[in-house]
């Protein structure tokens, strides 16, 4: 019986148009992704202070070392991994409006103890910590905004997402460059960063009153009535934005279950996707984190002093959110699997031309253009790989293909900080433009077309 009207569900909400009423959840879930987006990209702004306090050194003694900055680099994403991995079946038990809300709290948390602790095993524990809720939050994220968007808009509602979300890039990079070589109050700049972004925790309670339960989650677990209430709104405020009634439904396609099982996605049709969508993600990472947690290290290396460093940095941080808005046109119009492809083969030139200027002006343009390519890239997939599971196992399914993107971000962490001290930003480069050759490659030859889709009839 659930599956009956969860089907009904699922076709009431593809009908929705995309109204002021559903815009606003959008921006208003975004808003809470924007805090964790602050969170996980502090890494590279806070990392030039870590080495200048003393605590963390550049050229650590070996691979593992705790005073490393490649470390914190990897204790991030390895704290990322066990959140999307260890915990993404949350989302599917306990519904998605709760872990959105309480991941938030969670790592803005233990991102303030982490700002007061004075040793780099200390700061490494927490900011390992926190990095289990920024996981986590991502994951649920890209669970909800799929189930509530119709099959025509998801890419842009992505394309919005993900350019509110970036929008906190920039600003973490300007008070990384205005904070970080200073000491207000007494206070390392560096730590000061690290609590601004605390401050998510603050939004959590208003955002859990503002975003909605998914109603395609409520119905699938039975409860008809609560679904009914949200989706009585929902339908409602459309008809009020518009003006007029809405058209009827088209036909329900039933969930082929209600109940959900982690080894589903190792059988058919899940297995390839499975395999596909991992493997990508471990590619991915490379270039997004690699380049993104890295620019002002990047620049340092090549011969940039660290103020100028950091000024040029959050220059080029500047383009986060405008990747994803510039392609917002175009976010619906052709298969999310070629954009991924395209937005592969712009970063893999990007960043081999970024390596190679001495010209500052250039150096800021192509890596500018790299992080435009990135974020293309990014907001694509984040829809992309929601849409190939099915409602009962999509938190679990996002969780497991998007962890080998966090276990890959902690070893590139790592070879990263290896190569930019053997071969300087060269070396960088060539090991970014073959994770985008490998990706390219996996999407291209196996990735599924999703494009105006159910989601119901994805699964099946």
């Amino acid at each position: 019986m659930a599956s009956r009207y969860a089907g009904e569900v699922a076709a009431r909400l593809d009908r929705l148009p995309m109204t002021r009423g559903l815009w606003r959840l959008v921006v208003l879930i975004s808003l809470g992704g924007a805090f964790e987006f602050y969170d996980l990209l502090m890494t590279a702004y806070v990392a030039p202070g870590l080495v200048a306090s003393g605590l963390f050194t550049a050229h650590p003694s070996g691979f593992f070392a705790l005073e490393g900055v490649g470390f914190f680099v990897f204790c991030t994403f390895a704290g990322m991994w066990l959140g999307s991995v260890g915990f993404g079946f949350v989302a599917d038990r306990m519904g998605r409006r709760a872990i959105f809300t309480w991941s938030l709290v969670w790592y803005s948390l233990a991102t303030a103890i982490m700002a007061f602790q004075h040793s780099a095993a200390g700061i490494d524990l927490w900011r390992f910590i926190a990095a289990i809720g920024v996981g986590l939050e991502q994951v649920t994220i890209d669970t909800l905004l799929p189930e509530l968007v119709p099959p025509a808009k998801r890419g842009r509602a992505f394309a919005i997402n993900q350019g509110i979300e970036f929008a906190a890039v920039p600003l973490v990079a300007l008070l990384g460059w205005l904070l970080v070589p200073l000491h207000p109050y007494g206070l390392e700049g560096w730590r000061w960063v690290a609590l601004i972004g605390a401050t998510g925790a603050l939004a959590a309670w208003w955002l859990r009153l503002a975003v909605p339960e998914s109603p395609r989650w409520l119905a699938l677990h039975g409860r008809d009535e609560a679904a009914e209430k949200i989706l009585h709104g929902l339908e409602a405020r459309a008809e009020r934005d518009l003006g007029r009634a809405l058209p009827p439904p088209g036909a329900a396609v039933e969930p082929p279950g209600d109940k959900g099982a982690f080894g589903e996605l190792f059988q058919p049709p899940y297995l390839g996707r499975t395999l596909v969508m991992s493997a990508f993600n471990a590619m991915q990472t490379i270039a997004f984190y690699g380049f993104g947690s890295w620019v002002p290290s990047l620049l340092i290396a090549k011969g940039i002093a660290v103020t100028t460093g950091l000024k040029y940095a959050f220059i080029i941080a500047l383009a986060n959110p405008v990747g994803p808005l510039l392609a917002f046109a175009v976010a619906d119009r052709f298969e999310r699997k070629w954009q991924i492809v395209a937005a592969g083969v712009i970063t893999g030139i990007g960043i081999f031309l970024f390596a190679r200027q001495q010209n500052e002006g250039l150096v800021i343009l192509f890596g500018a253009l790299v992080t435009l390519a990135n974020n293309w890239m990014s907001f694509t997939f984040h829809g992309y790989q929601a849409e190939q599971f099915p409602t009962r196992v999509r938190a679990r399914a996002v969780g497991f293909v998007y962890s080998w993107s966090r276990v890959s971000a902690a070893l590139a962490g790592l070879l990263i900080g290896f190569f930019l001290h053997q071969g300087g930003a060269m070396a960088v480069a060539l090991f970014i433009g073959a994770a985008m050759t490998i990706m390219v490659l996996v999407i291209g030859i196996w990735g599924p077309r999703t494009l105006n889709r159910r989601l119901e009839e994805i699964s099946q």
